[in-house]
């Protein structure tokens, strides 16, 4: 795969960082954002206008076009960085052929609502796109380090070894080191709940809860995610491993989580939608915990953190109720 072409799908702070990882070992990286004005404005300054604002690009390396068509048309690897709520609304117009020969790496860390399907299960189902074809790109990592260039570790996922190391191979750089690992499911699916959890973190945060508590919330919540995954997909697997533990931690305790922030509004008495406004940044937690609770009623493992965000976001329970009755849960 060594002469494989590889584009970038979205315009957020996730999708900056990722083009700015290829760049070190790229000459040329297609990327799609919708909005013109955006990119007319980062090959005349060089940067983002919008997110991660002090990521300075190479342009020459970059082939940007507001086209999907033409991006996927030129591109072998496809790295998708929307957020799973819209992705359907991005692919539109794009065919079973267009995907043809293609492999799709998603670093969306989501469901999409109305399938209920993790993005992989997502382009198998409906552009019939080969699971070994597909493949996850999770943490720990949050975009905002990466800007900064702190050291950070990736986790690459595929059934094919040989696409998941060729895409680890692009984004390792001097301060980036990734990892292959072959538990596509195991790692999305745990993608999607720890950003559930890390809502359910800020819920208590917001609430006045301390640290102490915190410790015990996340303890339980790698023992839901181990749960939930081994009965979506019962692999041998170390849950407490980076891709797994390491990601819930910094998306539950980082002052750069989205998922946290929102919950936090959420403890302080913030609607939904107004949190939604303020923070102007997409929560994929507020999507994927409907998702995840639609899943279960097939599965019905235990999950009560799950539950309780989801009954404070989705049937709009007092926050402060739900929450002490989720510590009488908790061990």
């Amino acid at each position: 795969m060594s002469n494989k072409k590889i584009a970038v799908i979205g315009g957020g702070s996730w999708a900056t960082a990722i083009v700015k990882m290829l760049s070190n070992n790229c000459d040329t990286i297609f990327w799609w954002i919708r909005n013109q004005e955006v990119l007319n404005h980062i090959q005349q300054h060089k940067h983002n206008p919008n997110y991660l604002t002090s990521v300075e690009f190479d342009v020459k390396k970059l082939a940007l076009n507001n086209s999907i068509a033409e991006i996927v048309k030129q591109a072998d690897v496809l790295i998708m960085a929307v957020p799973s709520a819209f992705l359907k609304d991005a692919l539109k117009g794009l065919t079973k052929s267009d995907f043809k020969d293609k492999h799709v790496f998603s670093a969306i860390k989501g469901i999409v609502p109305d399938e209920l399907l993790i993005v992989g299960e997502f382009f198998n189902t409906i552009y019939e796109i080969p699971m070994q074809n597909i493949g996850v790109i999770t943490g720990p990592c949050h975009a905002e380090e990466v800007a900064m260039e702190k050291l950070s570790y990736l986790t690459i996922a595929s059934q094919n070894t040989d696409s998941a190391s060729f895409v680890a191979s692009k984004l390792n750089c001097r301060h980036i080191k990734t990892t292959v690992s072959d538990d596509i499911y195991g790692t999305e699916y745990s993608a999607v709940l720890k950003n559930v959890f890390a809502i359910a973190s800020g819920i208590y945060h917001g609430l006045g809860y301390g640290d102490n508590f915190q410790a015990v919330l996340i303890s339980n919540a790698i023992q839901e995610i181990k749960r939930f995954v081994d009965a979506v997909h019962p692999i041998d697997r170390d849950i407490k491993s980076s891709a797994y533990l390491g990601d819930l931690l910094v998306t539950a305790y980082s002052q750069f989580s989205r998922n946290r922030s929102f919950g936090n509004m959420i403890g302080k008495g913030y609607s939904v939608k107004s949190a939604q406004m303020e923070m102007n940044m997409i929560a994929e937690g507020y999507y994927g915990v409907k998702c995840i609770y639609e899943i279960n009623k097939k599965y019905k493992v235990e999950m009560p953190i799950s539950n309780a965000v989801y009954s404070v976001l989705y049937e709009k329970k007092s926050p402060n109720t739900e929450m002490l009755n989720l510590t009488e849960k908790l061990s």
